[in-house]
């Protein structure tokens, strides 16, 4: 769980933005999102195929462009 110490005479605003900052670094988000709606497994396996996919041509474009 994300916790932050808030110091003293910081500012609300300063210690949310942390405290945003850390919650994104942990994936608490990312991770709540991805178990609140259930995929059935065929799906999944599909998104899972996609995501592959989508990493493949990103490295192959990296690596395209290191070649010039």
């Amino acid at each position: 769980m994300a916790y932050i110490v808030i110091d003293e005479g910081e500012s609300i605003e300063s210690a949310l933005r942390r405290f945003k900052r850390r919650v994104q670094q942990e994936a608490i988000i990312k991770e709540i999102k991805k178990h609140s709606v259930y995929f059935k497994p065929g799906e999944r396996k599909r998104m899972k195929e996609a995501q592959a996919r989508k990493r493949m041509r990103r490295r192959m474009k990296r690596e395209r462009e290191l070649e010039y």
